[in-house]
């Protein structure tokens, strides 16, 4: 099978997701899933670790509130996907691209606040650009339908951080910090890491 990329036109990505990805992804479908498991819970529980971190900012706790449930019933979702699949949840090694990208978000007020927004919205552009890749490639039909219908909330979702930052702060100074952040964005994921993982 002859896997094409698609080019970088997902808003925020510097640059596309390689073809090496995808066939990485393709071949360890099982591991891909659990990782998934693993990524939405993770995304609930940076949504709700925002909400605590600043709950006197009243828009970012309603809009975040949304986008905690809908990644838990994305998780419960991917769980019975396991399930049907006699897939057991266990721990995972995490990729080093979470990491690397919170170490970019800086620590003194409100420089934190902007980058978290900024950097969750990164990862949830990635996250749409990679299941969108997925829903084209995979060839087992519930699964590519699975991942062809969690695109337009994951797209709402990085849409909702960005949307987020701009309410807080200028909008220059969104983008500019934005730009940065999404050079180490790409930078992290321009080697293929061994492990198979939706961002590695």
């Amino acid at each position: 099978m002859t896997v094409t990329t698609i080019p970088p036109k997902i808003k925020f990505l510097v640059s596309p997701t390689s073809r090496e990805w995808v066939y990485q992804a393709l071949a360890n479908l099982d591991i891909i899933l659990l990782d998934h498991s693993h990524c939405e819970r993770k995304a609930a529980q940076v949504a709700l670790s925002l909400m605590f971190r600043y709950p006197a900012s009243t828009e970012l706790v309603r809009k975040l509130t949304a986008i905690a449930c809908e990644e838990l019933e994305h998780f419960e979702l991917v769980n019975q996907i396991l399930e049907r699949r006699g897939i057991p949840l266990a721990p995972m090694t995490a990729p080093p691209y979470g990491a690397e990208l919170k170490s970019q978000v800086r620590r003194r007020e409100p420089e934190r606040m902007l980058d978290s927004l900024l950097v969750s919205s990164l990862i949830e552009a990635r996250s749409h650009e990679r299941f969108g890749l997925l829903a084209i490639h995979i060839q087992d039909r519930e699964l590519a339908q699975f991942y062809h219908s969690l695109m337009a909330s994951e797209a709402r979702h990085y849409g909702v951080y960005w949307t987020l930052a701009t309410t807080y702060f200028h909008r220059e100074r969104v983008m500019e910090r934005l730009a940065e952040l999404a050079i180490v964005e790409s930078q992290l994921l321009s080697t293929l890491h061994p492990e198979p993982r939706i961002h590695s």
